[in-house]
């Protein structure tokens, strides 16, 4: 199809807090609470249709920029101010494909970001949501679902001097190759401060969910597992062993992946704990779980030294490092085999390296490059849905899900919300005594119901019931 083009006419920018149910610590952070943002664009196409599109993310602290200098608030403003400068380009670009929009603002947007200090990672956050809240509208207005219309190239991908490592690929041929998958692996999170037994609980929240590991095994039977490392490789290998000693247990084997959340000063330390690892016979079935290993080194020396030690033990992704655009390219070349996909770092990175594997393992004739779907604190409504949808889209068979277990389902949106959601996706979501639920069953997830006209969702939460989004107190 030709790729329509559009302009943008007018967005809303709102959130709303919310509250875990239980703490979750990654990297320097432990999160008890957070707010959602929520995008609203109305677009204009040329034929003088107009229609109405969303995206939804986490405000997420000490994530995009983990600069100890800086408070929570001032971390929510940057990514505020990502969106402001996001939005003023947009407006500025005139009628654009959704894919040109993304890519003829890019370095613009990128450059501004870096007058008010803002890093790349920070920058595409404000990008990302637009773009999909835009690409939600053209799809509401053609009336085709993500699935079908980008196989036909609805957004018109093509070759762009932001990506001049792919001047000569044929990104349309490779959309129009991808089959949506229709049921995915939730892998879980088991953060740094989470329970492994019952032992490890001085109090319970006590509301009818899993807690511990040990529950989250028999509630949900995963078969995928996500474990944060803190940078200290006693205290790591120890925790990990009492991990294994839960998951060793699961009829039929299990996979994992090691998250450092640039935890590790150098590849050095990352690689002491792979070989404190090996030396710990309690660790030997998980070792030979463990599919990849997840940004161990801080993003400062992340792109600047090598992990061939490291990478020639298990595969090494960026995620946190993954903020200019060629991210993946440099990371290449020191070894890295993958990159995480997150629909808060834009749905038009990650396809663009989903180009990237497809290119270099083409030439190589190996399917070593690859690429991990990985989570956001994605809570279930809008967000989840999108990102599920392009995690489908790709064909990646498992996905990083941990919202579900850290927040109680749509806890903190109305009820009436959480009912139109479920009764427009029973096979996502399941019906509990505390309210609708993301389902889970025999460690996967159903989404079949997300081949519905718009980005993954054509229901709509109640924005009523939202807050309007503060001015950027950012420079």
């Amino acid at each position: 199809m030709t790729a329509p083009r559009f302009t943008l006419v007018e967005t809303q920018r709102l959130e709303w807090p919310f509250r875990l149910r239980m703490p979750f610590r990654f990297g320097v952070i432990t999160v008890t609470h957070g707010r959602q943002a929520v995008v609203r664009a109305r677009i204009r196409l040329e034929d003088g249709t107009e229609k109405w599109g969303l995206a939804a993310e986490t405000l997420a602290a000490k994530w995009f920029d983990k600069d100890p200098a800086l408070s929570d608030a001032q971390n929510e403003h940057q990514l505020r101010r990502a969106l402001e400068l996001a939005e003023a380009a947009t407006r500025a670009a005139g009628a654009r494909t959704a894919f040109a929009h993304f890519a003829d603002t890019y370095a613009g947007v990128t450059a501004e970001a870096a007058k008010e200090k803002l890093n790349p990672l920070v920058a595409s956050y404000g990008r990302a949501l637009l773009d999909r809240a835009m690409l939600d509208a053209l799809l509401k207005a053609q009336r085709v679902s993500f699935w079908t219309g980008m196989r036909a190239n609805i957004g018109g991908m093509a070759p762009h001097a932001i990506l001049p490592d792919l001047a000569g690929f044929d990104f349309a041929a490779m959309l129009a190759g991808c089959t949506p998958l229709r049921r995915i692996h939730a892998r879980h999170t088991v953060g740094l401060v989470d329970p492994i037994t019952a032992a490890d609980q001085a109090e319970r929240v006590d509301d009818g969910l899993p807690e511990t590991l040990e529950e989250v095994v028999a509630t949900y039977r995963h078969r995928y597992w996500k474990l944060k490392v803190g940078g200290n490789v006693a205290a790591d290998v120890e925790r990990l062993s009492r991990i294994a000693a839960v998951l060793d247990r699961l009829h039929g084997g299990y996979h994992a992946s090691l998250d450092g959340n640039e935890q590790y000063e150098d590849a050095e330390g990352a690689l002491a704990l792979w070989r404190a690892m090996e030396a710990e016979p309690r660790l030997a079935k998980l070792r030979a779980s463990i599919l990849f290993i997840e940004q161990p080194v801080k993003r400062a020396r992340a792109l600047e030294t090598g992990m061939a030690a490291l990478a020639a033990a298990r595969p090494v992704i960026i995620d946190e490092s993954d903020g200019p655009l060629d991210a993946f390219v440099t990371g290449r070349a020191l070894g890295y085999a993958g990159v995480s996909s997150k629909a808060c770092k834009g749905v038009w990175r990650s396809l663009a390296n989903l180009a990237r594997c497809r290119a270099w393992n083409a030439e190589a004739g190996t399917d070593r490059f690859f690429m991990s779907a990985e989570d956001l604190t994605t809570l279930a409504g809008v967000c989840v849905q999108q990102d599920l949808a392009l995690v489908s889209f790709m064909g990646l068979p498992h996905v990083e899900r941990n919202g579900h277990h850290f927040v109680d389902g749509f806890a903190g949106r109305p009820k009436a919300e959480a009912v139109r959601f479920m009764e427009a996706h029973p096979d996502l979501y399941a019906d509990t005594p505390r309210g609708p639920r993301l389902r889970i069953a025999e460690g996967a997830l159903d989404i079949g119901s997300l081949d519905v006209p718009g980005l993954g969702a054509t229901t709509e939460p109640d924005f009523a019931a939202m807050e309007p989004m503060p001015k950027a107190a950012w420079p």
